[in-house]
């Protein structure tokens, strides 16, 4: 049986999920934790762009958002990664209530066009994730390693 080219992650957040979904889609909370400029439209159909590292730009559109629920948006890079343009995968998070003012975040990434793909977005996953972690728990995730110099 062949894998399907799927990312998925599983984190606790030490939070609750109101708090958790403001920081995916409030830009000024989601530069906390990841980017140095973000533009959200959490609507259906609104845009989702994230410059990840100064030189790295998400792009994609919202598909679906159930408030501190659900979020859904196509995903992709300008310039940076020819094998996965703006829209061309799928972001999908659930936030689901979890123990005493604890959130679950489960995300499925799919549409990734080969096993190398999936390799790098699994590790930049679990690196933003772990720094969203500490971010919305009202923690200082620090400066971003991952961050370039313009």
């Amino acid at each position: 049986m062949i894998e399907p080219l799927i990312v998925r992650r599983e984190v606790h957040i030490a939070a609750p999920p109101a708090t958790v979904f403001a920081f995916l889609t409030d830009p000024q909370k989601i530069l906390r934790w990841m980017g140095t400029e973000a533009t959200m439209e959490p609507h259906p159909g609104g845009l989702y762009l994230v410059n990840v590292t100064g030189k790295d730009v998400a792009r994609g559109r919202f598909t679906e958002v159930i408030p501190v629920h659900r979020l859904a948006y196509s995903f992709g890079w300008d310039e940076r990664d020819k094998n996965v343009p703006p829209g061309s995968s799928l972001i999908e998070i659930d936030l689901i209530d979890h123990e005493a003012n604890g959130t679950l975040l489960r995300m499925t990434h799919s549409g990734l066009p080969d096993a190398a793909s999936c390799a790098n977005h699994d590790k930049g996953w679990t690196h933003y994730f772990a720094r969203l972690a500490q971010a919305a728990s009202g923690g200082d995730p620090g400066p971003d390693p991952n961050r370039k110099v313009a």
